[in-house]
């Protein structure tokens, strides 16, 4: 399984969004610097995360983005170097 298809898949279990979109951008950092911590086999490093999800009703930005984070810390801990998170509610 791909970084990009465990992502989605984490956030879709953890989430029950309402539009998912994980948009892997490794391609536009080739030859950047990995992260410290880890090398990611694959060359998936870099994603954009777009999520809308009843989760986030009643939660700020950085309530959102640290959610996220705590769901993908092993992939951040792995090898995925950047993410970028949009994270809304159904109204937003």
């Amino acid at each position: 399984m791909s970084v990009k298809e465990i992502i989605a898949a984490k956030l879709e279990a953890a989430l029950t969004p309402v539009s998912l979109d994980v948009i892997d951008e490794s391609h536009q950092h080739a030859g950047h610097m990995l992260h410290p911590g880890g090398v990611e086999p694959r060359g998936e490093t870099h994603f954009r995360v777009k999520v809308q999800s009843p989760a986030f009703i009643g939660k700020s930005r950085i309530e959102r983005h640290r959610m996220i984070n705590a769901l993908l810390a092993q992939e951040l801990a792995d090898g995925v170097h950047a993410l970028a998170i949009v994270a809304r509610a159904p109204n937003e």
